[in-house]
């Protein structure tokens, strides 16, 4: 069951500048079911309660995202996966877009 995540009241930073996803198998390039290419983004969710670094795939050329950039996700969502004895949460997103200048610590 993919559950929607509320990112109201979360900013979201890009750890990482969008790399394509590869199978794991066949070492090709993943691409959706109509044959859009699948990225991967490594992603600084901030929120009240602390920071979280995850991994959200979406479908489509991301443009304008690189490290640091803050980001906005649409339509985010959490899955529960299991594989064997290995097991995480995965997200995946409809689009990502750059928000804006992420703020830097002072």
């Amino acid at each position: 069951m993919k559950l929607p995540i509320d990112t109201t009241r979360i900013t979201f930073i890009a750890a990482s500048a969008p790399e394509p996803v590869v199978d794991f198998e066949t070492k090709a390039a993943k691409v959706d079911e109509s044959g859009q290419p699948v990225y991967g983004v490594q992603v600084v969710a901030l929120s009240e309660g602390g920071a979280e670094v995850i991994s959200v795939k979406v479908s489509g050329e991301l443009k304008g995202i690189t490290q640091g950039s803050a980001l906005k996700l649409m339509d985010l969502t959490a899955q529960s996966w299991a594989m064997g004895d290995r097991s995480g949460i995965a997200f995946r997103a409809n689009r990502i877009e750059p928000a804006g200048t992420a703020r830097s610590a002072s």
